[in-house]
């Protein structure tokens, strides 16, 4: 099954994000179909800030390293590391060469501001026509940066007709506003996960095709590491050093 053929099931693909390549096989291993990387675990375990376009060398080098796993990898590349449209272009040749599915491409900025929608636009077509393979998912932050929310139907409607296959609206979890996004656009929509908010079959009966985690696991991978230091005691399930060593070795 292709990664586009994964948007259209039964039931929304459930998409974990990895931060290296050993999250990566380990969530591969537990049965999920593909695997998506997180741009703020990336950035964080390179000891650098999210969203300023500084991890592009490690972005590429974990995607590299994912696509030895034999599942679908879609990677998030912020905003594409630049805002020069053949530059973009180059990188999205460059990691479906490859054998990356798959990449998010997102609208906002470290500066709390979103992309032209013209430009994020020119930026879709760009890599669309480099290459027509990748499944673009093109993200808009309308809803996630605060003061946006009115754009973000216009923005869902101007990405969808540069040519993307997916469509991305981080922070959205109300009925109305799932439903809305919809109704705008003929591609799979794509949300976040949220604890505590919504349901994922309550969001497939309004219509999502996609459930992201974000940077949800590597997240709760530093809080398991700090809890276990501090109580000096190793939870249950934890993978043995042998269960690591062939994890990895499985897959090499």
């Amino acid at each position: 099954m292709t990664f586009r053929d994964l948007h259209l099931g039964d039931r929304p693909l459930l998409l974990p994000n990895a931060w290296d390549f050993a999250s990566g096989a380990a969530l591969a291993e537990a049965g999920f179909p593909a695997i998506g990387t997180t741009s703020l675990g990336v950035a964080a375990a390179a000891g650098r800030p999210d969203g300023e376009n500084a991890t592009r060398d490690e972005t590429v080098r974990l995607a590299r390293a994912l696509v030895r796993l034999p599942v679908p990898v879609t990677v998030d590349v912020e905003g594409g590391f630049s805002d020069r449209p053949g530059e973009v272009a180059a990188l999205a040749g460059e990691l479906a060469s490859y054998g990356v599915a798959g990449i998010n491409i997102e609208d906002g900025r470290a500066d709390g501001s979103l992309r032209p929608v013209k430009e994020h636009a020119a930026l879709v077509e760009a890599v669309k026509a480099a290459a027509p393979d990748l499944f673009v998912n093109a993200r808009t932050d309308a809803h996630w940066l605060p003061g946006h929310e009115a754009e973000a139907l216009d923005r869902v409607r101007a990405y969808t007709a540069a040519g993307a296959d997916g469509i991305f609206v981080p922070g959205i979890a109300a009925e109305r506003d799932v439903r809305g996004v919809v109704a705008a656009t003929p591609l799979p929509l794509n949300v976040l996960f949220l604890p505590g908010r919504t349901a994922v079959d309550e969001l497939a009966g309004w219509g999502v095709r996609r459930v992201s985690y974000g940077s949800l696991l590597f997240r709760a991978a530093l809080r398991a590491a700090v809890t276990t230091a501090l109580e000096q005691a190793a939870p249950a399930g934890v993978p043995s050093y042998a269960d690591v060593q062939r994890l990895v070795a499985e897959t090499s």
